[in-house]
């Protein structure tokens, strides 16, 4: 029997430092694009939680460490975005913003592809409105 190495997208990437940048970048773009104001204003005045739970989930979701659930249990990412009004729109903005990080980032076109199809997907499902 052989077994296989399995390189996972938190490795592909480059791992914490790479999901790290992304998690900046990302909260960069919300935090300065007109655009995506709307989201913007879901969120605390300072961002810093909201980058470290992203970016603990990131790792876990992307096949690092899962960050995530060791501190906070299961995601259940739709029921712990229910209290906010998540229509298309806020939607789009939170996507629009991954892209332009996503795009800020150096890796493998067919991963970056399968990376934002993966999170336009996930974002769909936070759709609660």
């Amino acid at each position: 029997m052989t077994e296989k190495s399995t390189t996972t997208p938190y490795q592909l990437m480059g791992g914490e430092p790479t999901i790290l940048n992304l998690v900046d970048r990302f909260y960069f773009y919300m935090d300065t694009l007109p655009e995506a104001e709307g989201i913007r204003k879901m969120h605390a005045a300072s961002l810093a939680n909201a980058k470290d739970k992203l970016f603990k989930f990131l790792s876990g979701w992307l096949g690092g460490p899962d960050l995530f659930v060791q501190e906070f249990g299961h995601p259940m990412l739709r029921r712990r975005h229910f209290p906010f009004e998540i229509a298309q729109s806020e939607r789009d903005q939170w996507m629009l913003c991954m892209n332009k990080a996503i795009a800020e980032i150096s890796m493998d076109e067919k991963l970056k592809n399968s990376l934002v199809e993966a999170l336009d997907q996930l974002a769909s499902h936070m759709i609660n409105q």
